[in-house]
């Protein structure tokens, strides 16, 4: 009986201390990790309709692997530029994955931005969701030390005099901007569609760019009331965000998506493209 007694007490002590460890790791999440943890919300995982079929095979970019900082490797798809410019486009894909509408869309900046070297960066590492499901999965999977390291190295495959500009929507969204703050002084633009933003005014301090923002007014998540914050915290660090909301739902850029919305992506895609051309000269 004593014995019972003295394991009851020790596998209770256990599972408030992994409990408490759990609280810990958990109590201050950074921007992508929340994001991240919409995944396990119900109303977020079905308001993203399964993705209509696209195939799309390029004619101008090709997979490519580099190394990263954690001893590993990265894979992506580079689109280089016609003529040598230090002008990069990094490239950051939504909960799906690097899919082909992401490289459709690259391969159309790439053509309208003119001479500019595209890296549609990989942060799931070679997995593609076909289901929201998977999707969720996926995203929640990604390991933020990982996917840091996914971006480092591609910066430092861009090279040391690179001019560093940031696009991605959705989970990508979040990460183009976190992609800008880990360029540093090669920064020069950042553009999210409907992601997560950077919460930390002092990390916001050390940015190098202006932002541009595509946010959807009837998302659930990434709300007007968010989007209002965001615009608050970056005045408060001192740096330029440029928003366009729009009268339409989170996702509403992707034609393979069932919601999407062609005014607003025509004109969020034309305020992008007048935003980076200004700055890849």
């Amino acid at each position: 009986m004593k014995k019972l007694l003295l394991l009851t007490l020790f596998i209770g002590l256990a599972t408030i201390t992994f409990a408490q460890r759990k609280v810990v790791c958990c109590s201050n999440p950074s921007a992508t990790q929340q994001f991240a943890m919409l995944a396990s919300n119900p109303q977020f995982k079905m308001s993203h309709k399964n993705p209509l079929p696209i195939h799309f095979q390029s004619s101008i970019g090709e997979a490519i692997t580099y190394k990263t900082p954690d001893g590993k490797q990265a894979s992506a798809f580079f689109m280089k530029a016609k003529k040598l410019t230090n002008n990069y486009l990094l490239v950051i894909h939504e909960w799906w994955g690097l899919n082909d509408y992401v490289k459709k869309e690259s391969e159309k900046l790439y053509n309208d931005l003119g001479n500019v070297n595209i890296i549609d960066l990989d942060l799931y590492d070679g997995k593609v969701a076909t289901t929201r499901e998977d999707a969720g999965k996926f995203m929640q999977a990604v390991n933020d030390d990982r996917a840091r390291a996914i971006v480092n190295g591609a910066i430092t495959y861009a090279g040391a005099n690179a001019h560093i500009a940031t696009i991605g929507w959705c989970f990508g969204g979040g990460w183009s901007l976190q992609t800008s703050l880990l360029a540093g002084k090669k920064a020069v633009a950042c553009v999210m569609y409907y992601g997560m933003p950077e919460q930390d005014v002092n990390k916001l301090k050390t940015l190098n760019t202006d932002v541009l923002g595509n946010f959807a007014n009837k998302d659930q998540w990434i709300n007007p009331k968010v989007v209002a914050k965001f615009d608050a915290d970056m005045k408060a660090a001192g740096k330029k965000v440029y928003l366009h909301q729009y009268d339409a739902d989170h996702g509403f850029a992707n034609p393979s998506n069932p919601i999407y919305n062609s005014d607003a992506t025509k004109d969020a895609y034309a305020n992008t493209l007048v935003f980076l051309k200004a700055r890849l000269k």
